[in-house]
């Protein structure tokens, strides 16, 4: 398929509930033969949309990887109408290390689009998901979080429609979801999407799709993890695949546009001054950056360039220089 390396043991076009693994080739000197497991699961049944829900792209974001396994746990074939692509550990060899990027070739998945058929692992994967997953799909769902440096709360992003159609599906989903925040962007996508992103990929195929950030910190937080598994139950009913789900009543979504993130220009121990969805005006003090290897010296203040309220913050106590420490959203207009 697409000149990929990569094999399937699940089929693509086949009624029924499929599991198995994507078989990604690596040959080492412990196994001449081998191959790395991504597993992967495929409900289909009969005529409607197919839809790919990813996750496990970073290896540190756990909520979303959780969320899609339960999904292959409590679906079957009858409950879905159309299909159903469900991808737990994207980039597996990083979510087996609980890390962000790969420990078999370093890859960061997320910056690894459009990838290469015959690269390293990652690259494989990337090319895999981009040229093979893809091209079928109506609609995609890749879920994150802010993994092991960053927290973020539950936050659907989506990108600007390039025509009506595409519209009226970002909008079914972003209102499908129902998080408390939204990151809009205000330019880039399309089919000329240059972005290494899974998002930037699904662009390029033309699959109208939105990304999240849930939680973070190498931690799961129950609410943003139960408020994942609603909106992606929501989401399968709002396109029709799972119409014996009841979802419950809308709970609203403020929708933001990134001002940028703040970041370290010194190292030591962080102390934050803002929490997420705290206010800040340009100039206020976010954090102090305390060095106490050298007590003596007073407390560095990193002040905000945005106005706006904190999207995301630093989880880390330790701070390097070029850590980013905050991220600024501002209400979209």
């Amino acid at each position: 398929m697409a000149n990929s390396l990569i094999t399937s043991e699940v089929p693509f076009n086949q009624d029924g509930k499929h599991t198995g693994f994507l078989r990604v080739p690596h040959s080492v000197t412990t196994s001449a033969y081998g191959w790395l497991p991504i597993p992967i699961c495929m409900i289909q049944n009969g005529s409607g949309p197919t839809l790919l829900i990813s996750a496990g792209n970073h290896g540190d974001e756990y909520e979303g990887q959780i969320a899609v396994t339960k999904l292959i746990q409590t679906l079957e074939t009858k409950d879905i109408q159309g299909r159903l692509i469900l991808l737990p550990m994207a980039n597996a060899p990083a979510a087996e290390a609980g890390a962000r990027t790969s420990p078999i070739d370093d890859g960061n998945l997320n910056r690894s689009f459009p990838g290469a058929p015959t690269g390293t692992p990652t690259q494989m994967i990337a090319h895999y998901i981009e040229e093979v997953l893809l091209p079928p799909c109506d609609y995609a769902v890749d879920l994150h979080s802010g993994g092991t440096s960053l927290q973020y709360p539950a936050t659907l992003l989506r990108g600007p429609a390039h025509s009506p159609e595409e519209e009226v599906g970002l909008t079914l989903l972003s209102n499908a979801f129902d998080l408390p925040y939204a990151w809009a962007f205000t330019g880039g996508g399309g089919k000329t999407s240059t972005a290494r992103t899974a998002m930037g990929a699904a662009n390029r195929k033309g699959v109208i799709n939105v990304m999240a950030e849930l939680g973070g910190g190498g931690t799961i937080a129950p609410d943003i993890l139960a408020d994942t598994e609603r909106g992606l139950r929501r989401i399968l009913h709002a396109l029709g695949m799972l119409s014996a789900y009841a979802p419950d009543a809308p709970r609203g979504t403020r929708t933001l546009n990134a001002q940028g993130s703040v970041f370290a220009y010194d190292s030591g121990l962080l102390e934050l001054h803002k929490d997420i969805g705290d206010p800040v005006n340009a100039g206020d003090t976010v954090a102090l950056i305390h060095d106490p290897a050298a007590p003596w010296r007073a407390p560095i203040p990193v002040t905000s360039p945005y106005e706006g309220i904190v999207l995301a913050k630093r989880h880390l106590t330790q701070v390097q220089r070029g850590d980013a420490i905050v991220q600024i959203a501002k209400d979209a207009r």
